[in-house]
């Protein structure tokens, strides 16, 4: 009975692989979201795939997160028709289907400042690599750009194992409790 549970609890882990695999990328690395940082070439240097998180970290109060719904309205500055408004200090952003989304700074001249971001997501089975290496962010408190790499799958997915794993061993008595 208890390798039956034990399977099963392997099993819950990779049903869902991307959840497992899926990467939180802070939005502007090092910098965040703020004038200051290069949000271009930060998003040209990553790959964005469908699971996986954008980490806006700013000073609330400061600055905002706004989702457009448009390349026109990117590009134009224009925050008429925004799908999403966040304004809270530290905004989660799920990426859960492919194509284009865009986001600007809402406070009055960042977006002409260029306090704006492209976003390409791809489907979470699609190779493509970022143009630049990122840093591993599940093994780093500080990542340097962001964004987890693709090396860092096999890491992310034995925390998950172990974080569903180890816990249900001790309950089913396998490991005595210290």
């Amino acid at each position: 009975m208890k390798l039956v549970v034990a399977l099963v609890a392997v099993l819950l882990v990779f049903v869902d692989p991307q959840v497992a695999l899926a990467a939180q990328h802070v939005v502007g690395g090092s910098q965040g979201w703020d004038t200051s940082a290069d949000l271009g070439s930060w998003a040209s240097g990553q790959t964005f795939k469908v699971g996986d998180r954008l980490v806006f970290k700013y000073t609330a109060g400061f600055h905002s997160v706004v989702e457009l719904p448009s390349e026109k309205g990117y590009e134009k500055c224009d925050m008429s028709g925004a799908l999403d408004s966040m304004n809270g200090g530290t905004s989660v952003v799920k990426l859960d289907k492919p194509g284009t989304r865009y986001f600007t700074c809402g406070t009055l001249g960042h977006c002409d400042q260029g306090m704006k971001v492209k976003i390409k997501v791809v489907s979470a089975d699609e190779s493509a690599s970022p143009k630049s290496p990122s840093t591993d962010s599940v093994a780093s408190s500080t990542p340097a750009s962001g964004s987890t790499s693709t090396s860092s799958a096999t890491v992310a997915c034995a925390r998950a194992a172990s974080s569903v794993l180890v816990p249900l061993i001790m309950a089913i008595g396998w490991f005595p409790m210290v």
